[in-house]
């Protein structure tokens, strides 16, 4: 490698312990391009809550995501089920008179049968039963995921197996029509995304553990140096997103 190795990995030490909470990937700017998907979710979701009277932003993160959305109705709820982001996401929403709660992993849900009119869920989990039991009578879910097979190419350069394979769009779509939801609209689509540098990896990586299942830096450190020799000899770091998106509607 043209660069000297020994602060390549002190480098990427210091990659791996920067701080990261919410779901904010801006210390990524320009480190790392994302093709975007052919249709504008946050715009889309903006037009809904603008016409709801109670909307719920499912697994907020930080909340960052659902603030581009205001103005929002007096009833406006966001749930996070990781316990470090539940401070930040009240610190961003509570402001705007939006409550967040915690909750479990599990899927369930602390709400009343047929509380909200907009359910929105941001590349979170959901149980569909649970989506329509508190959906109104022609209430709107609209979600956007990230399939199971996202980055899979990503996750082969450090000979690792991606965990949630069966996540695909068809399994959702199932799940969605299961439930008794109606479905509205519903995409697919594959796009890139581009690593500038190795730093950039490790950083990706200690936010998004699941894409790189196992990935510890001292027991992969071989893997990041392929990656940095490729780089080095004028190769591109381009991987496969996987995306999909649903807008379903609870019958009348």
């Amino acid at each position: 490698m043209r660069n000297n190795v020994n602060d390549l990995h002190t480098h990427w030490k210091k990659e791996y312990e920067a701080p990261f909470s919410g779901w904010d990937f801006s210390y990524l700017d320009r480190r790392c391009l994302v093709e975007n998907t052919p249709w504008d979710y946050i715009e889309i979701a903006r037009q809904l809550v603008q016409k709801s009277e109670a909307v719920l932003d499912m697994d907020t993160g930080g909340g960052e995501a659902f603030a581009l959305l205001a103005p929002f109705p007096q009833h406006s709820v966001a749930t996070e089920s990781w316990a470090p982001n539940i401070p930040v996401a009240r610190e961003k929403l509570e402001p705007m008179g939006i409550k967040v709660v915690g909750v479990s992993e599990e899927g369930e849900t602390p709400f009343s049968d047929e509380e909200f009119d907009t359910v929105l869920n941001r590349h979170g989990d959901f149980k569909t039963a649970e989506i329509f039991r508190i959906l109104k009578p022609g209430g709107i879910f609209l979600t956007q995921q990230v399939g199971g097979n996202n980055l899979q190419d990503f996750a082969e350069e450090f000979d690792a197996t991606l965990p949630y394979l069966q996540l695909t769009f068809a399994y959702w779509k199932q799940q969605i029509q299961d439930a008794g939801l109606i479905i509205k609209q519903a995409k697919e689509w594959q796009g890139k995304m581009e690593f500038m540098d190795v730093g950039a990896i490790v950083y990706f990586i200690k936010a998004t553990p699941w894409q790189v299942p196992g990935f510890e830096l001292d027991k992969n450190i071989h893997h990041l140096e392929k990656l940095q020799e490729k780089l080095d000899n004028g190769e591109r770091l381009v991987y496969t997103q996987s995306r999909f998106f649903f807008q379903a509607e609870k019958p009348r």
